[in-house]
């Protein structure tokens, strides 16, 4: 018995080390955003490139060429995209400062055909230019064997890594979780890092996630098109002018979250003749609407979401001032 149920905790021990993340765009519990989705804001305004090469362990190929720096600029789906190569990168700006709101604050689009297809990329933030900060990312793909060049990725092994999703679905960010991070100031990102994965899984030219373990991606890709392909980068909360007036004029509060069955809102300090609240689902779109005049705005809203399959969702609220989203996960087990 005592055998049994070491290997009961051994085996369990095992299933919690690797972990089950999101799943692909369109299935149930995923956190892909598609480009259309009301709740990004912005795109990114600048970029500049450094390429790495088409195979990092055959440097006679050259460099990635395909694309150029201005196709990241603007809104996904529009501009081509463009080639970084085996641990090549893009910094990208913004006219807004990028800033911490509770939720997903920015969104990563590659532009991979299918939903196993995946290219990998680090992302990194920066508040001055000069000293960038990474998201914690985590590949629990196998290390044993080599992904092929167009070998296929479970992307719920997958974390805090771009290109997670498929083409003009973004792979969502929260700077939340790069809080405690000294000489970063979260609510103001002025730069977006991102980094190729050189997903070989030999040695001499490995990348490791935050855990350490390897990142197996498709490898090698020795064409111009070599790496991750960035294809945009879109912007859900930011900074414009009179930003805290904004803050303070639309401030809410989601409870319970998790939720089974109904949602309320508590809302603070709105001033606002019209509010206007949607609820977006996993495929960002808009499923519930409700329109609040001066007339019945209270303080709390009670929603009915017993319709509603568990998973994660978006809650905006729309104000003269503006508009704010925080996030909340249904849970009907």
């Amino acid at each position: 018995m005592k055998q049994l149920f070491f290997l009961c905790c051994l085996l369990l021990t095992q299933i919690v080390s690797v972990a089950q993340f999101a799943p692909p765009a369109g299935q149930v519990g995923t956190t892909a955003i598609y480009k259309d989705s009301s709740i990004f804001v912005g795109w990114a305004s600048g970029c500049s490139v450094v390429r790495g090469y088409q195979d990092i362990s055959n440097t006679s190929l050259g460099y990635a060429s395909a694309g150029d720096s201005s196709m990241a600029l603007g809104k996904a789906g529009t501009n081509g995209v463009v080639s970084l190569g085996d641990g090549g990168y893009a910094i990208l700006s913004f006219a807004d400062p990028i800033t911490n709101i509770p939720g997903w604050d920015f969104a990563v689009f590659e532009n991979s055909f299918n939903d196993t297809f995946l290219e990998l990329a680090f992302v990194e933030v920066s508040s001055d230019g000069i000293n960038y900060f990474r998201f914690p990312a985590v590949s629990n793909t196998q290390t044993s064997t080599q992904i092929g060049n167009f070998g296929s990725t479970d992307a719920t092994l997958i974390n805090n890594l771009a290109g997670k999703y498929r083409a003009l679905y973004g792979t969502p960010f929260d700077l939340n979780e790069l809080s405690s991070q000294t000489g970063l100031n979260i609510n103001k990102i002025t730069y977006v890092k991102i980094v190729d994965v050189v997903g070989c899984i030999q040695n001499t030219y490995a990348t490791y996630d935050s855990n350490n373990n390897k990142v197996n991606d498709p490898w090698n890709t020795p064409f111009a098109s070599s790496g991750f392909d960035l294809d945009a980068v879109g912007v859900i909360h930011n900074i414009t002018t009179g930003t805290n007036d904004l803050l303070s004029a639309i401030n809410f509060n989601i409870f319970p979250n998790p939720a089974k069955g109904f949602i309320s809102i508590q809302f603070n300090n709105i001033n606002s003749d019209k509010t206007k609240i949607t609820i977006i689902d996993y495929k960002s779109e808009v499923i519930k609407t409700i329109l609040l005049s001066s007339n019945n705005q209270p303080n709390n809203a009670k929603l009915d979401i017993s319709d509603l399959n568990s998973g994660i969702y978006f809650i905006s609220v729309f104000t003269q001032a503006g508009v704010a989203t925080k996030k909340f996960v249904i849970t009907n087990d």
